[in-house]
């Protein structure tokens, strides 16, 4: 279809925007036309200017575009467009929009730029600086908040403006909607007002192209809600597919239709699990809708709930109608938006794939952000009210910030061309640095902060003892004196009491005894008184009687007695008898008178004491009375009273006489009464005394206590204050040292705290920036180029600064080495990454040791560990999230699955208290305990920007220091099991006594800040502090004491480290075995075994020196033996090689420039200015010359100069066949022997490969470089059933039957080996078989696992799940060489290549060792064992032939050992029987067919390879062999002789092999000497290939030319060099009708040639077209494009092409001269001399001249056939003569031989000449009988040197070539004609 005409698109376009503009002003109006031209004259300098390109595939403009342009011209409206220059402006607005946007780079941006400046000047100058005033952001958001006012589409004018209005929606947003955390710098502004104003057109799609993590999802989603649309995205889940995919798109049209929502569909690049997803997309974007996306009862139902709907606005009811209303409803309430990253080809290919992604859309292309937006998140981010971050540094600090982020994606350059690995830097890493940043620094300095608090505290505590001391010393003092003063108050006190006390003691002790005296006395007085009493009782009733008596007198009577003035005698005398008694002296009646005159009288005698009247007085009386003697009776008569008085002194007298015997007694007992008062009173007044000095003594007492008391109280507190004081001076000078610290301490904190600024920052960069780099360019990145910017900014940093300091803590890190981590540096920043870091690890781990220490550390945590195979992960990772458990996914390859991809986002959603993430399609509860793990066993896997956004990855390869160090322990666990006791409870010690020194130090701190009132009495908190203490002395002790231990260990540990370094130099070296062939991966875990092995191998010594070397020797070479087991052939001088140079290198023997130089020669693009000083030197030699000057200019800077003196000695040295073992010329024989490598290298490049293998026997000693014989024994010992055995299969190789062989010797009974051959439908079975062998220990052998790549992952899982399989168990895997093989398997395997080993001497020594021992003896005849040597060398030659290429064999046969032992067989059998015949002869001819023809010639399908070994048999068979009198040789020579050796055991002929050469020269073969030219030049440049692979990358040659122009330059000098091409009709027309056959070969070859020339210029033209821009780029153009730039063929061109192995140069000139021979045989004449190479199939015109000659001599066709002879002419114009019947042929090169000119025949090859040009050849038809030849060599012609492949193509005839040599000798040489030179 062609393009519309320009008058037609101005037409339409003008009118549409004429017709929009009519409500506008005139004067818009009127420029209307202006502008349309414009955009005419724009679109077509963009279609001129930016062509695509392959890295520019979407820019493809077309008239979509220009609708674009006028679709937004169409949404300004009046109001706001009210001027010209308004208008213009959005004009450049919408061009901008659609065609700048989606431009790459700043330059083709510019060239837009620069059309719109122009074209605004010629046609608006007076409005340029207004239309072209930058930055343009248009939109129609002013009003997007108030839903009442309309939408005007208006000019935003500036940034500021732009981004206060989204700032206030993304306010509005973050409250409806999970929020945002958007800066909306500049660049962000752009790509909004771009994305909205997309989704504001009708029917708006955008294409979103940016790397993962540079905010397009933000943007889109902010646009979206600024549209007034809603987001949709498809939710992946487990096993999401196209199905999914539909059901997921029928919700969405569900909405567009059915409840009419505007939707946008953000699709993004995660989204695309299966490329089917893009068609749908693709359908979406340019039908808007899904084909058959709905069933028809879908359908059906979807139109009745239309029909109402769509009749209503006016559409037919029919069935498509209203289908057609429904999908138009979606197409218009739909916008796609699809956010892709631009990495790899994927993007260009779906665009190639799914046109409408380009021109569906509105690309908006994301460029890394630029520096301003950097400069606006870090500004906003770290913002200026951040109290950490002071003022002075903020500026300096964002623009560290910038500088980090900006330099790892240059770090990522590099580190991708020194080591091959990537890691991609997106804006995500960016947000997080920044966010990890704040966070660092806020935890930080809280955690210093409260570490200050703590340590003042203590201190303030320590600080307050201290002051109070002051005070408690002053106290005291005045204290003391106080006590003082009392004490001796109380002391006089006491002294007075003691006094007093003894006192009243004296007297209590006279009163007790005055008691005592009272009681005695008062005893006796109580007896005496008794007795007197009881006598006064008889007397004193009388005397109470007498009283009585006188009671009854009364004063009457007495007074009548008185008045008697004579009384009667008896009456005066009884009262002169009272006178007596009372004492009165005159004793007379007058006296009596008187008494009685006292009234009381009576009253006086009834009381009168009786007891004082004396003796005398009763003696007077008693006289009186015996005077009177008269009874009472008779004076009652005489008076009354006188006789009661009678009775009375009667009585008295009476009482009185017993008074007078009671008296003395009365006396006694008053006396004693009265002693007894007297004692009494004594006694109470002693009492009286005792009480009064008690009362004082109690007085005293009372006032000495209370003196005590306030004496005591005054001690107390002394003692209180002298406690206080001993705790104070305990405190202070106890922890003076702790406070001195802790001053020192703060000091530091508060310093750091300050340092926290530049600390952080570093800290974060590395938490967030350097896990995937390897331990060199973390350190240059962190403590190199970081840390200088900080110094040189002069933000305040530690210095030295540690990560680990910063990040983690010594007792943390022992905690994780405890748990497995390696203690190295490396593996201890990874331990900080994958706890500290703030997304999710993973780990790049191909050794697992991250893989063991996560499992280990996050045992006692309920890890669970699965793997994205498992059909379980989802269920056990929800629960994981959920409960907050540990989650382990091992075994991730390149794909992580995407339904974790919010788990590994953190997509943390919150409601209402509530946190959960969606996983698949169902929320979860968030724990914020979970941690999810990733680990790979990948070395160096290739993940996307966007995993590196979501996860920290982390790269745990094990580093040659760490892996020495693990060695180390491992040897001296081995060789001083007791020091690395020491050391390992050192480190145990250690790990606990720092925890514990910190727990006692956070403890002491912890008692000090808590301790309530006063501190010192605290006597608890004292001794706590003291223990403590005390505790932390003897843990420092035991550190300090560790720490020497410690040295001393180390000290002795370091005695074996030498071995421990070439274990892990070895190790790295097997480790980068795998760079060269997938298939060698080896795991740390086999290679420990192998270690240990060798340990246990090695010989004791006594002498740790020569132990050391013995286990150096033993552990290299069995680390050689290893490792060459699972190597092939090819590789195992490589890898020789290999260990050779680390091992050199790590004693610093060798240079790395020298081996720079020695592996790439010289890589300038310039030749070298000096010309060549001889011919005979190699032009490329000559080159490295040069630069091996500059490599080594002391040792070879005279070497040119020398060469040119001394020609002849060094064209000599190069003319030898192995200069290489040959003395070098002049000094240069003292070189190192790398030297000579060198040197030879610019010389001999194909002896590099023989001195090389002489370098590694002169380092290391011939044993490196013989391979260890494949012995099934050896395998079987260093197997166990954990790991299988992995037969890694090379062509020929059986293991099957070697396997059931060595059951056999192992005695294994056939059922117990189990044997499955692999293929579609046996997983199952497998996995039966599998089990029952773990089970019942058999041998299980999977053979061609390579058939069933997927099911080795199932696989795989089984082998890890084996915890104890039965001993016996053995598992054999076969496999071919594959990249898929899971790595998990191999790395656990033993390897073992099957394949015959390299050079004869090693495989006659494998073959013998297969012989089994008794074997030669079980044949009786003689020759057997002579037989059985010549097969064995035979079966070693035709082997050996094979690496000679094609001169040695044109198929490469897989000659294996099951040939030789059937031909062994065969022998045995033959013989016996011709012995038990007794037959003499042997079979010869039939030996010799059977091996020959059938056994090895059954393999050849060549015939002329059947002819070498019938050759063969011919030379090696026959009775000769046994002749002694010309005894037989293979091959001999001075040095060598190869031949059958002395009958004997086998032992014997094995001694005899082993002493023949290791290498040997391919003459033993029958081959010329330069057959191995070719070998070895080849294996020299694989082995240079190789190493380089083995190389870390430095330095590139670097060109000024594009890549691209380099292709055009190509495609252009090849298409000026195409001629025309052939017009076939003229030239049939030319030759007429009769043709002659060879005229028919012609016309064919021209068609063919014209078909070939006609492709080269089609696909140039448009590759260059393609390059140019102006087509889009095909796979086929890829392919051309890559083909010119290594300078090959292209396939295209090949498959039309003559066969050919030049390269694109070369094979120009051979195109130009076969086009410039047909062109004269089409125009003039057929050739006189044929250049057969120079036609496309040379055997027809063969054919045609042989079928010429027999029309022209009427021979029977198939009776015909063509014998050749060589002609003397040298070049076609010396030919002088006609071939009559044939043809002469030129072009021909001879290969195995060389031609004598002037005797016509093969000769020997000349050294170093691999090629020969043949003179002319002349070819003869003849009839076949009539041919005779003699002494000729039958030579087959081949195309090329590739000869003849396994489908016979190649061959073209066979030439008769002249010898006189036997033809034997031209066979075995290989000998050929090719018809083209490489």
């Amino acid at each position: 279809m062609t393009f519309p005409a320009e008058e037609s698109l101005f037409a339409i376009y003008n009118s549409i925007l004429a017709g929009h503009t009519q409500p506008f002003n005139e004067e818009i109006q009127s420029v209307v036309s202006t502008i349309t031209k414009m955009t005419m004259d724009l679109y077509k300098a963009t279609v001129q200017d930016l062509l695509p390109t392959p890295s520019k595939f979407h820019y493809i403009f077309n008239l979509r575009d220009l609708s674009r342009i006028y679709n937004g011209l169409c949404l300004t409206t009046p109001d706001r467009f009210d001027a010209v220059n308004q208008f213009v402006r959005v004009w450049r607005n919408e061009c901008l929009r659609v065609i700048s946007d989606r431009l790459i780079n700043e330059t083709d941006r510019e060239v837009v730029h620069n059309h719109l400046v122009s074209l605004v000047e010629q046609n608006f100058k007076d409005h340029k600086e207004y239309v072209l005033r930058d930055p343009v952001l248009f939109g129609d958001f002013r009003n997007t908040l108030e839903e009442s006012e309309p939408r005007l589409y208006e000019d935003l004018q500036d940034f500021d403006a732009t981004k206060a209005l989204f700032q206030e929606i993304l306010e509005e947003y973050n409250e409806r909607q999970s929020a945002m955390n958007l800066v909306l710098f500049d660049d962000a502004l752009d790509h909004l007002t771009r994305v909205h104003r997309v989704l504001r057109m009708p029917q708006g799609h955008a294409l979103l192209v940016g790397v993962g993590g540079s905010g397009k999802q933000s943007i889109c989603r902010l646009a979206t809600f600024t549209a007034e649309c809603e987001v949709f995205e498809i939710t992946l889940s487990r096993g999401y597919n196209e199905q999914t995919f539909r059901e997921d798109l029928k919700t969405l049209y569900n909405k567009l239709g059915m409840e009419n929502r505007k939707i946008v569909f953000l699709f993004t690049d995660q989204h695309v699990v299966e490329e089917g997803f893009l068609e749908l997309m693709n359908n979406m974007l340019t039908s808007g809708m899904v084909p058959a996306l709905f069933g028809d009862d879908e359908k059906d139902q979807i139109i009745s709930q239309m029909r109402n709907e769509a009749m209503a606005k006016g559409v037919a009811p029919a069935r498509e109608s209203v289908w057609q209303y429904f999908i138009n409803k979606c197409t218009g309430n739909l916008h796609v938006v699809m956010a892709m990253s631009p990495v790899g080809d994927a993007l260009r290919t779906r665009c190639r794939n799914f046109p409408g992604m380009v021109n569906n859309t509105s690309i908006d292309w994301y460029m890394p952000w630029p520096e301003q937006a950097l400069y606006a998140v870090a500004s906003v981010s770290v913002s200026v009210d951040n109290p950490l971050v002071p003022a002075v540094h903020r500026e300096s600090l964002v623009g560290h910030i910038v500088m980090v982020h900006q330099s790892v994606g240059l770090f990522s350059k590099d580190f991708q061309h020194k080591l091959r690995r990537s890691n991609y830097v997106t804006p995500k890493n960016y947000l997080d640095f920044i966010n990890t940043y704040l966070h660092l620094l806020d935890d930080k300095d809280k955690y210093i902060l409260s570490l200050c608090e703590r340590l003042s505290g203590g201190m303030q505590k320590l600080v307050e003892a201290s002051e109070q001391l002051t005070i408690l010393n002053e106290k005291l003092s005045v204290q003391q004196v106080a006590v003082k003063e009392k004490t001796e108050a109380c002391e006089s006190l006491l002294r007075e009491i003691s006094a007093s006390t003894q006192q009243a003691e004296e007297k209590k002790k006279m009163a007790v005894e005055k008691g005592k005296e009272i009681e005695e006395q008062n005893k006796i007085i109580q007896v005496e008184k008794k007795e007197a009493e009881d006598v006064l009782t008889e007397a004193l009733p009388a005397l109470e009687a007498a009283r009585l008596a006188l009671d009854d007198l009364d004063r009457d009577a007495v007074t009548e007695t008185r008045s008697f003035a004579k009384p009667p005698k008896p009456v005066q005398t009884v009262c002169e008898c009272i006178v007596i008694m009372k004492g009165i002296k005159e004793v007379s009646w007058k006296s009596a008178k008187a008494l009685m005159a006292d009234p009381y009288f009576l009253k006086s005698l009834k009381d009168m004491d009786v007891d004082v009247i004396t003796t005398k007085q009763v003696q007077h009386i008693k006289d009186k009375l015996k005077e009177m003697d008269i009874s009472v009776d008779e004076m009652k008569e005489k008076s009354k009273a006188a006789a009661g008085l009678l009775k009375f002194v009667t009585a008295v007298v009476g009482y009185c006489e017993v008074a007078k015997e009671v008296r003395p007694k009365r006396e006694k007992v008053a006396k004693l009464e009265f002693k007894f008062h007297q004692t009494k009173r004594e006694l109470e007044k002693i009492n009286s005394d005792v009480l009064a000095l008690e009362a004082e003594l109690k007085r005293l007492n009372d006032k000495y206590e209370a003196a005590m008391l306030d004496r005591q109280k005054l001690q107390e507190e002394a003692e209180l204050m002298a406690r206080r004081l001993i705790a104070a001076e305990k405190l202070i000078s106890g922890l003076g040292s702790e406070n001195e610290r802790w001053a020192k301490d703060l000091k530091q904190l508060k310093e750091q705290r300050v340092r926290l600024l530049g600390d952080c920052l570093l800290g974060a960069a590395f938490l967030c920036y350097v896990g995937a780099f390897s331990w060199e360019f973390r350190n240059e990145m962190v403590y190199e180029m970081w840390f200088n910017d900080l110094l040189e900014r002069s933000i305040p940093i530690s210095q030295p600064f540690r990560l680990e300091n910063l990040l983690t803590n010594e007792v943390e890190i022992s905690k994780w080495t405890s748990e497995g981590l390696p203690p190295d540096e490396l593996s201890i920043q990874n331990g900080i990454l994958t706890t500290y870091s703030s997304r999710f690890p993973l780990c790049i781990d191909p050794q697992q040791q991250a893989l063991r220490w996560i499992k280990k550390k996050e045992a006692g945590n309920s890890l669970k560990v699965c793997t994205f195979n498992d059909p379980d992960f989802l269920k056990q990772l929800e629960l994981a999230i959920k409960y907050g458990f540990p989650f382990l996914f091992q075994d991730v390859d390149e794909y992580i699955d995407p339904v974790i991809n919010t788990v590994l986002e953190k997509d943390v959603k919150g409601i209402q208290g509530r946190e959960f993430v969606l996983l698949g399609d169902k929320e979860v509860d968030y724990d914020r305990n979970f941690r999810l793990y990733l680990n790979t066993k990948l070395s160096n896997p290739k993940y996307s920007p966007d995993v590196f956004g979501k996860s920290m990855v982390i790269n745990y390869s094990v580093t040659l220091k760490g892996l020495e160090d693990q060695l180390l322990s491992v040897i001296v666990k081995y060789e001083r099991p007791e020091l690395e006791q020491r050391r390992e409870t050192l480190i145990q010690d250690t790990s606990v006594n720092r925890r514990l020194l910190k727990d006692l130090e956070d403890s002491l701190l912890r008692e000090l800040a808590q301790s309530s009132g006063n501190m010192l009495d605290n006597v608890e908190l004292i001794e706590t502090l003291e223990e403590t203490k005390a505790k932390a002395l003897e843990v420092t002790d035991k550190l300090n004491l560790g720490v020497i231990t410690g040295r001393e260990i180390e000290k002795h540990r370091d005695t074996y480290r030498p071995v421990a370094r070439r274990g892990a130099i070895l190790y790295f070296v097997m480790l980068d075995m795998a760079n060269i062939n997938s298939m060698y991966q080896y795991s740390l875990a086999a290679y420990l075994d192998v270690f240990e092995f060798s340990l246990r191998k090695s010989l004791p010594d006594t002498s740790v020196e020569k132990r050391l070397r013995n286990i150096l020797d033993t552990l290299t070479h069995n680390v050689y033996n290893y490792g060459c087991t699972g190597v092939f052939e090819k590789h195992k001088l490589l890898y020789s090689f290999q260990i050779t140079l680390r091992l050199e290198m790590d004693v610093g023997k060798l240079k790395e420039e020298e081996l720079d130089f020695f592996i790439k020669g010289n890589v300038a693009l310039e030749k070298s200015k000096q010309r060549k000083v001889f011919a005979w030197i190699p032009d490329v030699g000559w080159e490295d010359l040069m630069r091996l000057i500059e490599v080594s200019p002391d040792t070879f800077g005279e070497l040119i100069s020398d060469i040119e003196k001394h020609e002849k000695q060094w064209k000599e040295w190069f003319d030898l066949d192995a200069p290489e073992s040959a003395s070098f010329p002049l000094r240069y024989d003292s070189l190192t022997r790398f030297q000579r490598l060198l040197l030879l290298r610019c010389f001999r490049v194909d002896r590099i490969y023989r001195a090389i293998t002489e370098y590694v026997t002169e380092t290391m000693g011939e044993k490196y470089v013989t391979p260890p014989v494949i012995s099934y024994e050896a395998i079987f010992e260093q197997s166990t059933p954990m790991s299988p055995i992995v037969f890694i299969l090379s062509p020929g190789s059986d293991p099957a039957t070697e396997l059931m062989k060595l059951a056999e010797r192992k005695d294994i009974p056939l059922n117990k080996l189990k044997y499955l051959s692999l293929g579609q439908g046996q997983e199952k079975l497998a996995l039966q078989l599998l089990e029952t062998a773990i089970g019942r220990g058999q041998w299980l052998m999977l053979q061609n696992c390579h058939l069933l790549v997927n099911w080795l992952k199932e696989l795989e899982k089984q082998l890890e799940k084996l915890s104890k399989p039965h001993p016996e168990f053995r598992l054999w895997l076969t496999t071919e060489p594959i990249a898929s093989f899971p790595i998990g398997i191999l790395q656990r395997s033993l390897k073992v290549v099957t394949e015959p080993p390299n050079g004869l001497r090693l495989n006659m020594r494998n073959t013998y060792f297969k012989i089994n021992p008794t074997s030669l003896t079980e044949c009786p005849h003689s020759a057997f064992p002579s037989l059985v040597f010549a097969l064995s060398f035979f079966h070693a030659v035709v082997q050996e032939r094979r690496k000679y290429g094609k001169i040695g064999w044109n198929v490469s046969y897989d000659f294996n050992d099951s040939d030789f032992q059937v031909c062994m067989d065969i022998l045995k059998t033959y013989l016996t029987k011709a012995f038990n015949n007794g037959d003499t002869k042997i079979p010869w001819n039939s030996l010799k067919y059977l091996i020959g023809e059938v056994m090895y010639g059954g393999r050849a399908i060549d015939d002329f390879d059947r002819r070498i070994l019938k050759t063969y048999m011919d030379e090696y068979m026959g009775d000769f062999i046994f002749d002694t009198f010309q005894p037989f040789h293979f091959y001999h020579n001075d040095e060598v002789d190869y031949k059958i050796p002395e009958d004997g055991p086998r032992d014997a002929y094995i001694e005899y092999i082993e002493s023949l050469p290791l290498s040997n020269t391919p003459e033993v073969f029958g081959l010329h000497p330069n057959a191995e030219i070719g070998y070895y030049t080849s294996a020299a440049k694989e082995i240079w290939t190789h190493l380089i692979e083995l190389q870390p990358q430095t330095g590139e040659a670097a060109s000024g030319v594009s890549r691209e122009e380099y292709i055009d330059k190509v495609a252009n000098g090849i298409l000026v060099k195409l001629p025309q091409e052939f017009d076939l009709d003229k030239i049939r027309k030319k030759f007429g009708i009769e043709i002659s056959p060879t005229t028919v070969v012609l016309l064919q070859e021209l068609e063919r040639f014209n078909a070939l020339n006609n492709r080269m210029s089609r696909s140039l033209a448009t590759l260059r077209r393609a390059l140019a821009g102006e087509v889009g780029m095909s796979n086929e153009l890829d392919d051309i494009a890559r083909s010119l730039y290594n300078g090959q063929i292209p396939a295209v061109w090949r498959r039309l092409a003559p066969e050919t192995l030049k390269s694109l140069g070369n094979w120009m000139l051979h195109f130009q001269q076969r086009h410039e021979q047909y062109y004269l045989w089409a125009t003039e004449h057929e050739p006189q001399v044929m250049w057969l190479s120079g036609l496309h199939i040379p055997e027809s015109y063969l054919t045609a001249l042989v079928q010429a000659t027999c029309r022209k001599n009427a021979w029977p066709l198939d009776k015909s056939t063509l014998y050749t002879s060589v002609t003397t002419f040298e070049t076609p114009d010396d030919v002088n003569e006609r071939a009559h019947q044939g043809c002469f042929v030129q072009g021909l090169f001879l290969e195995g031989a060389g031609w004598d000119l002037e005797n016509g025949m093969l000769l020997k090859q000349k050294p170093k000449q691999l090629i020969q040009s043949l003179p002319i050849l002349k070819i003869i038809p003849i009839e076949s009988h009539r041919l005779k030849l003699q002494n000729t060599f039958r030579t087959p012609v081949y195309v090329t040197s590739q000869r003849r492949n396994a489908m016979g193509v190649g061959l073209v005839f066979e030439a008769d070539l002249h010898t006189t040599e036997h033809i034997s000798h031209w066979v075995l040489q290989g000998v050929c004609l090719v018809l083209n030179s490489d």
